[in-house]
């Protein structure tokens, strides 16, 4: 089983960075994390499934910080995804999560997303385009099916299956347009061999785009960028949190953070005491 277990996990480690373009540093904390991880978990084999129990595990990281705990639990649910992707039927056990302080994913500048898209093919360039017009998740943009498509909206199936319509922009229109009467899908915007194009797969289409540019950049920053966008340029956090298909504007406030500029600036304008003396 440990056999086993080592070549997947090198496989998996490839997939980081042939797929997702991660850093040979994430890489290798990755495999540090796996590696100590497998050494310490109950492995159980049953009928056509393992159990992987990690209290043992957890008992071992229970004195680190709830941040690094929380990175270690992620590397070996990331690696069970994977296994599980390549019929290695796996189930954890004692997976609670842990609670810690959300943090932001750093916006991309208009800019960087501007060269980038100029050294894009008509392909990754829709993709990008969509990612940061629309602000969707990769997964969702991975379920965009040609029905849900109109002239000037398009309807998301997003978190807890609750579909939201989003603006599209004329020049992302034109984009799909343009990639339509090239590609032909039949019923899902981004296919391959008559099914969706998988997260990874578009994924690692943004990783080779921005690449090009010496740039890393994820899905996720794309729509954190497109957030950003929409706050700093005056739109209502509620609009911007119903955009994004946020349950809770709360959230949306952790995403999404005014510079402190703007604020100061929006300060001015509102409070009645700052236009006196002037």
């Amino acid at each position: 089983m440990k056999k086993l277990l080592d070549s997947y996990r090198i496989k998996f480690l490839e997939s980081l960075e042939n797929l997702r373009g991660y850093s040979d540093l994430t890489i290798k904390s990755y495999d540090e994390s796996i590696k100590e991880a497998l050494f310490y978990i109950e492995i159980v084999e049953e009928s056509h499934r393992i159990i992987f129990n990690l209290m043992p595990y957890r008992i071992k990281i229970a004195h680190l910080n709830p941040k690094t705990i929380s990175k270690k639990l992620s590397a070996i649910r990331s690696f069970v995804e994977f296994l599980n992707d390549n019929n290695f039927k796996v189930i954890l056990k004692a997976d609670e999560s842990v609670k810690v302080a959300k943090t932001l994913p750093k916006p991309i500048s208009h800019e960087n997303i501007l060269l980038a898209l100029k050294e894009a093919k008509p392909m990754e360039k829709l993709v990008v385009s969509m990612l940061y017009t629309l602000g969707l998740r990769i997964s969702e943009l991975c379920g965009v099916k040609l029905e849900d498509i109109s002239q000037s909206w398009i309807r998301v199936l997003g978190k807890g299956s609750k579909h939201r319509d989003v603006p599209i922009i004329k020049s992302t229109k034109e984009l799909i347009d343009e990639y339509l009467a090239t590609s032909a899908p039949k019923k899902y915007l981004f296919e391959k061999n008559g099914e969706k194009l998988s997260e990874n797969s578009l994924r690692y289409i943004v990783t080779k785009v921005f690449r090009r540019v010496a740039l890393k950049v994820t899905p996720h920053q794309l729509r954190h960028s497109y957030a950003s966008s929409l706050l700093n340029g005056g739109a209502p956090i509620v609009d911007v949190s119903e955009l994004l298909g946020h349950s809770s504007m709360a959230t949306t406030q952790i995403y999404t953070k005014l510079g402190s500029a703007l604020k100061q600036q929006n300060y001015n304008k509102a409070h009645p005491l700052c236009g006196m003396g002037k």
